[in-house]
C-alpha cells in the first residue's frame, strides 16, 4: 500500500502549519459564524478545532465498504479527513478537509462520483441565495471561485468534493454542505478517482 508523498504531520505541526498558513485566524464577537463567499466560517478557533487532528489517522476500508470496485472515498466529518483507496487496494491517500458548518447542512450516507470538472463554475444553491441574497448568481473558474481548481460532483444534487482557494477553511467547519480540500490535494484525488468511485460520508 502506498501513501501520499506529502509528509505526515504531527498534531502540533499540523496546527502550527494551519495557523501559519492563515496568518491570523478569524476571531469575531461571541464566536458567531459569518459568511465569506460560499462559506460560513467559524469565528472562533474552538478546542475541538484546535485538536481535531487527534482523530486524523489512517483507516482500513473493510469496515466501510464491501469491495473496492471503482475505488472508494470515505469522508469522516468528525475528524475532518478524506480517505481514498484505489480499486486494486495498492494506493491509499489521506487528506485534511473542510466540512459543513452545521449538522443541518451535513449530508451523510452513500453516494458516488458522477462527474469530474477541471476549473469548475459555481452558482449558489437556492437555499444559499435565501440565506445570502447579496451573493453573486455565478462565479466563473479562477482564483475567486469557491470550488477551487477541481471538483468531483456527487450523485446528491448540489454536493461536491472540491478544492478551495482559501486555505483557512481546511480543517474547519466552514462549508455550506460540500467537502473541501487543498487545491493540490483535490488535483491528486481528481486524477485517482473516476466516475463511479464509491463515496461514503460519516
Amino acid at each position: 500500500m502506498t501513501r501520499s508523498n506529502r509528509p505526515f504531520l504531527t498534531r502540533r505541526a499540523f496546527t502550527a502549519s494551519l495557523a501559519a498558513g492563515t496568518g491570523l485566524l478569524a476571531v469575531g464577537i461571541g464566536g458567531k459564524a459569518r459568511a465569506t463567499g460560499e462559506i460560513i466560517e467559524e469565528e472562533e478557533v474552538t478546542e475541538t478545532v484546535k485538536h481535531n487532528i487527534s482523530s486524523f489517522s489512517s483507516k482500513t476500508w473493510q469496515p466501510y465498504f464491501s469491495n473496492l470496485h471503482n475505488g472508494a472515498i470515505l469522508v469522516d466529518t468528525v475528524s475532518r479527513a478524506l480517505h481514498y483507496w484505489s480499486e486494486d487496494g495498492n494506493t491509499y491517500k489521506l487528506y485534511p478537509t473542510s466540512v459543513p458548518v452545521s449538522d443541518e447542512l451535513t449530508k451523510r450516507g452513500r453516494t458516488q462520483v458522477v462527474r469530474k470538472v477541471v476549473g469548475p463554475e459555481w452558482r449558489p444553491t437556492p437555499n444559499m441565495k435565501i440565506r445570502n441574497p447579496e451573493w453573486p448568481d455565478y462565479v466563473g473558474p479562477g482564483p475567486d471561485n469557491p470550488l477551487g481548481t477541481h471538483a468531483l460532483y456527487l450523485s446528491w444534487q448540489y454536493y461536491r468534493i472540491h478544492g478551495t482557494n482559501d486555505t483557512r477553511k481546511i480543517g474547519r467547519r466552514s462549508s455550506n454542505g460540500c467537502i473541501g480540500l487543498y487545491n493540490e490535494n483535490i488535483a491528486e484525488l481528481f486524477d485517482l478517482a473516476k466516475v463511479g468511485t464509491q463515496v461514503l460520508l460519516i
